[in-house]
């Protein structure tokens, strides 16, 4: 059962296979709403992949997984609208040419038109200047930034943020939309010990006020729930494996990953491309699944109008929910990643 914030991540035998091979394989989790989840491993290791197939931004090629009630790969667009991407470079990068302010303004104006309920835009234009102002201040308030310690205020430059201040303005847009699940990439790089304790540290009170939150990471802390990504390991020096057929083609190994923490549920996968060139050029020669890439707009705003689960909320024109949910627009999955909302 969900929360009333947070979802259940669940995946069974969940994989992503491109051009180059396995991305991820064999993925198996059973988390909690409200878990805070740690993908960690070296760059290049399937975790950046992961995260975006389980919040519905990449389609897997194997096996399954329910976010919430939603179960990939069918239902990736309902899953886009109850999850939001936090900092994911390449994908939903800050604009460096803007204020803060600016990228406050166009976040909420961002989550207004893409995830509000149609009836909110016919409210006066005062008293939508105000709630979206409140759902900013809320936003800023979660992460911990406070405006009034920039350099220049609100009139500071995007570019000139340090790290840490970037990674919570990027969280703040995110929270924007009321989202069940969060998810961080690459949240450790660039950041000191000290700076890297304060990251959890916010993500951990993000978790505890009930939202999901998966982040990327090279090395998680104590008291989290982690999927490590590493190179695969060696066969065990036991029995010799029984003779191949003449011809048959061997399947390209890729890294492992191991699930785990202190609930018993979680168990172990496989991660990553192919660990040298032979299988590199073996993968490219095998068949590649058609893969969905990309962002959409903002998670549906959970907790003004009576909406939940994207009920109610915007859509692009011609679009309805029953065709996101039910129907599964292969040519809108494939666009995912060519928008530019924080779904």
């Amino acid at each position: 059962m969900d929360s009333p914030h947070g979802v259940a991540v669940k995946a069974e035998g969940f994989g992503l296979k491109g051009p180059r091979g396995w991305a991820f394989r064999g993925v198996d989790i059973d988390a909690a709403p409200g878990s805070l989840i740690a993908l960690e491993g070296p760059s290049g290791s399937g975790r950046t992949c992961l995260l975006l197939a389980l919040t519905g931004r990449m389609k897997p090629t194997e096996g399954h997984a329910e976010i919430g009630r939603h179960r990939l790969p069918k239902k990736m667009a309902a899953v886009r609208r109850i999850t939001a991407l936090g900092p994911v470079p390449g994908v939903n990068d800050l604009d460096q040419a803007l204020t803060v302010a600016e990228q406050l303004r166009e976040g909420a104006l961002l989550q207004r038109r893409y995830e509000g309920p149609v009836r909110a835009l016919l409210r006066p234009r005062g008293e939508r200047r105000a709630r979206a102002a409140a759902r900013v201040d809320a936003a800023l308030a979660a992460v911990g930034l406070d405006l009034a310690t920039l350099p220049k205020g609100t009139r500071t430059s995007v570019r000139d943020l340090e790290r840490l201040e970037g990674v919570r303005l990027s969280l703040a847009l995110a929270l924007l939309a009321g989202p069940r699940l969060v998810a961080v990439d690459d949240l450790d790089l660039k950041l000191s010990d000290a700076e890297r304790a304060e990251a959890w540290a916010l993500l951990r009170s993000i978790a505890d006020r009930g939202t999901t939150v998966l982040a990327v990471c090279s090395e998680a802390p104590e008291g989290v729930t982690v999927l490590r990504t590493g190179p695969a390991a060696e066969p065990a020096a036991a029995e010799p494996a029984a003779a191949e057929p003449a011809g048959a083609a061997a399947e390209p190994a890729g890294p492992t990953a191991v699930l785990h923490d202190a609930a018993p549920k979680i168990t172990w996968g496989r991660s990553g491309a192919p660990a040298s060139p032979a299988d590199a050029e073996a993968a490219e020669a095998a068949e590649a699944p058609e893969a969905a890439e990309g962002a959409t707009a903002p998670a549906p705003d959970n907790d003004t109008d009576g909406a939940k689960d994207g009920e109610g909320a915007s859509a692009p024109a011609g679009t309805t929910h029953e065709d996101h949910d039910d129907n599964e627009d292969p040519k809108g999955a494939d666009d995912a990643l060519a928008e530019t909302g924080r779904a």
